[in-house]
């Protein structure tokens, strides 16, 4: 069962939300319900369970010196 609820659109939304409702061939209420989906999706973000892995290398140049750090030790 679906949960009623009213959303008031200006004149200019309301007119754009019919005119793409018939375009697509679809109800006015299934174009609100999708745009409602992609604002949750793109909102959802994912929770961590733990904290992300951290580094210490000791040296405190070695983020700077990381490219020149990688680029002796995988030399041929």
């Amino acid at each position: 069962m679906k949960a009623k609820t009213s959303v008031y659109l200006d004149p200019e939304q309301a007119a754009r939300l019919k005119e793409a409702a018939e375009a697509a061939g679809r109800s006015e209420a299934d174009l609100i319900r999708e745009g409602i989906e992609l604002v949750l999706l793109r909102s959802h973000r994912v929770r961590r369970t733990r904290p992300w892995p951290s580094f210490d290398s000791g040296d405190p140049g070695f983020a700077a010196n990381s490219e020149d750090l990688l680029g002796e030790a995988y030399r041929e």
